[in-house]
């Protein structure tokens, strides 16, 4: 920094870049609003006040001047965008930070997915900070394209825009005292790196020795009392509202002006025609405003909070020094965005997001790598069979007991029961691996949907009424190199191609939007009951509880072991 030039400017000796003249600024230090002008040089704001001259001056005239919003934790690849695509998405509701974990890609792809993630982010007007994956693969209970040991870690840990470990979902393993898992928080703590938790229901003496590791943040609490729990021991409390998790309006009312300090607005994942159709983080600050949250507080949690949590002294409040990172509102109870600055330049003016300047990269080379010929049929093997059973708007499983549908000695989807065959195909190294059993829930009365979107390993999942439909589309991925399908009778009714490691479009941000819609649109149509890719993509994840299925097969998360389909 140019600390000579900044202290004049700041001392008035010297012209300023940007004034935003006229509004009034929310300082988060006192919780006021401020009647004055913010002088801005390069990134750096240099003062507020009165008397700047200025090169360039915004009339700001009766509007708030926030600081830049910051998204404390998303998966980038769940927008199914490049960092480019998902900047004109997230730039123009007033988000200028992004701190993402990429574990979907690191789990495909290992290394070079996150350096794709770093290299193609950089140099945008949004800035994406790193978590590095702390579980890849998630578990011993699924397959995944990648391993990655501390040792692996070691060289990226020193990037300037790595901020610490993602989300520790492995708990078990930690409470365990697993040496390949503590050896990743021993690492991060040798760095002075920071430690993200992930530990849905965890409670008592098991939390007490999860903390004690220096994991001091947990974005899985469900209700009020989980994370009272929670926050009472040190931790970070994230209260998520993204596509498929809608944790904030029940863990509201655990912020007021002692505890939102601790606390932080997410999306964890959203998909990009949500982006469009509701907005980001100023979603959810209008949802907890009208829900009557104080819209200070609120601000609070998506600038502040988050940026002394990751230890970002450079942003979140509007001061001298601080980042240049700016969102004009044209009113607050509202979160109507009117202008973002980002490192001292307009990037989004009335609403509107001005031209940016994609970063050079390369995608990295990536194909599916399935066994064939592969079998979808489910001898039947007891009086009972295990179901998964979705639980709407959540991403937790129920775990049911049901007697199967048979015929010729086959268990078969049945539609009357809300009953569909689901299977896992084990993609990243052809080893044959099928999981397969049955879900309730989703509603689909014809036809199938196949994706290779599924945390966190990310092998191809696929869901449907026959097996016919279930082969077609398993064939149709395999062909495109991934993305989602939705077919009925042996033909494509809607589909997007995702050609980055089957998890994100090389398409611009409108396309992809509409392309998830019409196959979402499609599938409410055949009798899907809620989003049907969101749901999909977290039935193979066997770090939530209660039930999953993975490549290994069906997975009892609350014991932490494969167990069998069918029982006596």
């Amino acid at each position: 920094m140019n600390w000579p030039r900044l202290i004049k400017a700041a001392l008035k000796k010297e012209p300023v870049d940007l004034i935003l003249k006229g509004g009034k600024v929310l300082n988060l230090f006192t919780h006021e609003l401020v009647q004055g002008d913010v002088a801005i040089l390069e990134d750096t704001i240099v003062g507020i006040g009165k008397g700047y001259v200025a090169k360039q001056t915004l009339d700001v005239q009766d509007k708030i001047i926030s600081p830049g919003f910051i998204d404390a934790h998303i998966h980038l690849e769940s927008t199914l965008l490049t960092p480019y695509e998902l900047a004109k998405a997230v730039l123009p509701c007033g988000t200028t930070s992004l701190i993402c974990d990429p574990h979907e890609i690191a789990n495909v792809l290992g290394i070079a997915g996150i350096k794709f993630i770093l290299e193609s982010s950089q140099n945008l007007p949004l800035d994406v900070l790193v978590m590095l994956p702390s579980c890849v693969p998630a578990t011993h209970l699924e397959t995944s394209g990648a391993e990655l040991e501390a040792k692996d870690l070691v060289g990226l840990l020193e990037h300037p825009r790595v901020l610490g470990l993602a989300e520790v979902m492995n708990f078990p393993g930690v409470i365990s005292g697993l040496p390949h898992v503590l050896n990743k928080i021993l690492l991060a703590r040798s760095y002075y790196k920071i430690l993200d938790g992930h530990a849905p229901g965890l409670t008592g003496e098991s939390l007490q020795a999860y903390c004690l590791t220096g994991i001091d943040s947990d974005h899985e609490c469900t209700n009020l009392n989980e994370a009272k729990e929670k926050l009472g021991l040190g931790m970070y409390i994230m209260l998520r509202e993204g596509s498929s998790e809608h944790n904030l309006l029940d863990l509201l009312p655990l912020v007021n002006k002692t505890t939102v300090k601790r606390c932080m607005l997410v999306s964890d994942d959203k998909h990009p025609h949500d982006l469009l159709a509701q907005g980001h983080l100023d979603y959810g600050l209008r949802l907890s405003i009208e829900h009557g949250l104080d819209p200070m507080l609120a601000i609070e949690l998506v600038t502040l909070s988050p940026a002394q949590r990751f230890g970002l002294k450079d942003r979140g409040a509007i001061a001298p020094g601080y980042k240049a990172d700016l969102v004009v509102l044209n009113d607050l109870n509202q979160v109507q965005v009117d202008k973002v600055i980002t490192k001292g330049k307009l990037v989004v003016d009335q609403g509107q997001i001005l031209d940016l300047n994609p970063s050079a990269y390369t995608y990295p080379k990536h194909s599916l790598r399935i066994k064939s010929p592969f079998d979808l049929s489910i001898p039947v093997r007891g009086k009972y069979m295990r179901v998964i059973k979705i639980v709407p708007k959540q991403i937790l499983t129920e775990a049911i007991i049901l007697e199967p549908k048979v015929e010729n000695g086959l268990a078969m989807p049945d539609l009357k029961r809300d009953v569909l065959k689901l299977a896992v195909i084990e993609r990243h190294k052809a080893s044959g691996n099928v999981g397969l059993g049955f879900v309730q829930g989703l509603g689909l009365k014809q036809g199938a949907i196949a994706s290779t979107v599924s945390h966190d390993s990310h092998n191809l999942i696929a869901v449907g009424t026959n097996d016919s439909d279930l082969e077609f589309g398993v064939k149709t991925l395999v062909e495109w190199g991934g993305g989602f399908v939705l077919v009925k009778d042996g033909r494509i009714l809607a589909g997007l191609k995702l050609p980055i490691a089957g998890l994100i479009s090389d398409e611009p941000l409108l396309e992809v939007s509409n392309k998830v819609k019409q196959i979402e649109k499609m599938a409410f149509q055949l009798g899907a009951k809620q989003n049907p890719l969101m749901v999909l993509s977290f039935l193979a994840l066997p770090v939530i509880p209660s039930l999953r299925l993975t490549d290994k097969g069906l997975v009892d998360v609350t014991k932490f072991e494969l167990v069998e389909l069918f029982l006596d």
